[in-house]
């Protein structure tokens, strides 16, 4: 059997034995596929062979690609019900899972790359290569406006202000709003719209979405946050980096700069200015250069 098969077992179960609401059936099942498509990207042809390991990098996965605590802590739970499932039914000798709970490190937020990392990680696609072209345009896109990767891959053709330098981007729960993107992103994104996505574009599928894989589809989340693990492999980076890790290095970066909170919880797309506070935090050095620099007892001005 396919790993996707005992899947369906799964689900009859929840849905006949278990008698689970609709709606918490659906999200364990969208979850758990999400899971499955992983494992088999790990090249894992049995259950039997998952490890901790294989899952604790998937919930990291799941981190970097933006999910909210809750919809993690529903991933964990979605997946330790699977795996007593298999257990249950002898298909497993063992639970990998029963060690795991919440929270957990990956629920922190992720490190924030400095700006020589950003430099180095923006260069790493092989802009000779028509694919190199396209994933520099991307990772230049998520480092100028911070949108999260779900906002960038549903990015359209007509969402583009060229003269105003302005992106629409449809955030959580619909909600539109304007975002700055810059010149230089948009350099490349128009290099990469002339000479790369029309050959995309013309197998048929992919409607006026920007970014489209080499099927000429609309690029997955986790498609994306497999690029930039490997363009973060390829540049040395140390750090643990994905999608959203260029967002909260957005954000910072501006905070470090000067820039008003408001102003950045508006291009983030945060509800809660809460949320955005989050990041007057994150750089203490610089908190304390700033501090060094301009109060008088620190930079001399004051004599005692």
């Amino acid at each position: 059997m396919k790993l996707i098969d005992y899947l369906h077992s799964f689900t009859d179960y929840l849905r006949i034995e278990r008698q689970m609401a609709a709606n918490t059936l659906l999200a364990y099942e969208r979850d758990l596929l999400r899971y499955i498509q992983f494992l088999q990207q790990c090249g894992l042809e049995h259950y039997s062979c998952v490890t901790l390991h294989h899952i604790t990098h998937f919930l990291e996965l799941l981190h970097d690609l933006g999910l909210c605590p809750s919809s993690i802590s529903r991933n964990v739970s979605a997946i330790k019900t699977f795996h007593r499932f298999l257990l249950s039914e002898n298909l497993l000798q063992e639970d990998v899972t029963e060690t795991i709970s919440v929270p957990k490190p990956w629920m922190k937020m992720p490190q924030v790359l400095d700006l020589p990392e950003v430099e180095l990680l923006l260069q790493q696609p092989d802009i000779a290569e028509t694919s190199g072209i396209r994933d520099r345009a991307l990772l230049e896109v998520l480092y100028a406006t911070g949108v999260r990767v779900s906002e960038l891959i549903a990015l359209r053709l007509v969402d583009f202000y060229w003269d105003d330098e302005f992106i629409r981007v449809f955030g959580k729960g619909s909600k539109e709003r304007l975002v700055p993107i810059g010149k230089v992103a948009l350099l490349w994104v128009r290099r990469y719209q002339q000479e790369v996505r029309p050959a995309l574009a013309g197998l048929g599928l992919a409607a006026d979405v920007l970014f489209l894989n080499r099927f000429g589809k609309k690029m997955s989340r986790q498609t994306v946050w497999i690029l930039i693990q490997k363009y973060v492999s390829a540049s040395g980076i140390a750090k643990k980096a994905g999608p959203h890790t260029l967002r909260h290095s957005f954000a910072t970066h501006l905070v470090e700069g000067g820039a008003d909170l408001r102003a950045v919880q508006e291009m983030l797309g945060h509800a809660d200015i809460s949320t955005t506070q989050i990041y007057t935090h994150l750089d203490r050095e610089y908190l304390k250069s700033v501090h060094q620099q301009f109060h008088p007892l620190e930079s001399g001005k004051l004599k005692i």
